[in-house]
């Protein structure tokens, strides 16, 4: 049965079959993870964006709201080889339209080869191919989404853990994952986590140990309030960052950005430490890269597979950041010890 199109850039249409209803847009990406769908669906990272899962059955394990990463689904729309009644079903409740029964290996060749690309989908018993070709030409390129934090951030500050005995961390809210507070608040830390727009006044107060920029979806180059909280405190704090977070650290250093061809969605991504020379598996979702980590940053991690920066470190400023997610959920945790060192590092 065909009630939904897919319309990609160059305006190739793809039939599917609708599984929750509607018209959406945004950028075509996909992930390679086979569990952790319901942590996949619900990373701020995946704003502005269409999620195609390569696994091809997705929903075996039911939906879990512990699971979670944030409070609701953050794609645009879903697209999969076949969905479960119980995900269907829960997308449809958070009115985002999902589609199955099309080849997702078709989709997947055509990002890697074409890059991630703007995408239009109509899905419903209504929808029409001209339908799915309008919300194509509406797509925005991930780098005009200049207010995507706003989308994605706390709008008033909140604290967990509060009165515990580790280090106190002002963590600024690009789009952060549950799983890294949660990881803080394991290690006895208080967190308290700001909206993206804080100023040094809202960061005074708090008086940190740390300061930590998060995660988010978009343009590195769009959180110019983020690097400018980070070009304040530098020297001062020590300073942590997870994915953007690791960007707009090497941005606010002098460091430069670029858009990846198709990123990194996944979590068999293998990484190794340039001064141990081992090997980790990682999970990891962005579509940006430092390309250029400036004068005052070391590289001491990359890609295995690509050789993109996947660590950078400044022992004299006390700068730790990480281009992959140590926290995991979904993947393997072989580097939750990101969070002791940075903890310590707090302190010292």
């Amino acid at each position: 049965m065909t009630d939904a199109y897919l319309a990609l850039e160059g305006e190739r249409i793809v039939e599917a079959r609708a599984r929750a209803p509607g018209t959406a847009n945004g950028e075509l990406v996909f992930t390679t993870a086979y569990t952790g769908y319901e942590e996949s669906l619900t990373d701020p990272s995946y704003e502005e964006q269409i999620l195609t899962f390569s696994y091809p059955l997705i929903g075996n394990y039911g939906v879990r709201e512990e699971r979670f990463e944030s409070d609701r689904v953050q794609p645009n729309a879903v697209v999969a080889r076949e969905l479960t009644d119980d995900v269907a079903e829960w997308l449809e409740g958070e009115g985002v339209p999902a589609v199955d029964h099309l080849d997702t290996r078709d989709i997947v060749t055509e990002i890697r080869d074409e890059g991630a690309m703007k995408c239009g989908i109509a899905a419903g018993p209504d929808a029409t191919e001209a339908d799915a070709l309008e919300q194509l030409h509406q797509c925005k390129h991930m780098s005009e989404h200049t207010d995507i934090v706003a989308q994605v951030s706390v709008s008033e500050e909140i604290v967990y853990n509060e009165g515990g005995d580790g280090a106190t961390v002002a963590l600024v809210d690009c789009g952060a994952k549950g799983s890294i507070i949660d990881s803080l608040v394991e290690r006895d830390a208080e967190v308290h986590v700001l909206p993206y727009d804080a100023t040094e006044d809202d960061i005074e107060s708090v008086d940190p140990d740390l300061l930590f920029i998060s995660n988010g979806p978009g343009d590195p180059e769009n959180f110019e309030r983020a690097g400018e909280v980070v070009d304040t405190y530098v020297g001062e704090v020590p300073i942590a960052g997870i994915c953007l977070g690791q960007q707009v650290v090497a941005n606010a250093l002098g460091g430069e950005t670029e858009k990846m061809e198709f990123g990194h969605r996944g979590v068999n991504q293998p990484v190794r430490d340039l001064r141990t020379d081992q090997v980790v598996m990682t999970t990891q979702n962005h579509g940006y890269t430092v390309a250029d980590p400036g004068d005052d940053l070391d590289v001491t991690q990359i890609n295995v597979n690509d050789d993109t920066p996947e660590g950078l470190e400044n022992d004299e400023l006390g700068i730790i950041t990480r281009q992959y997610h140590p926290e995991a959920n979904p993947g393997p945790h072989d580097s939750l010890s990101f969070f002791d060192d940075v903890l310590e590092l707090a302190e010292e």
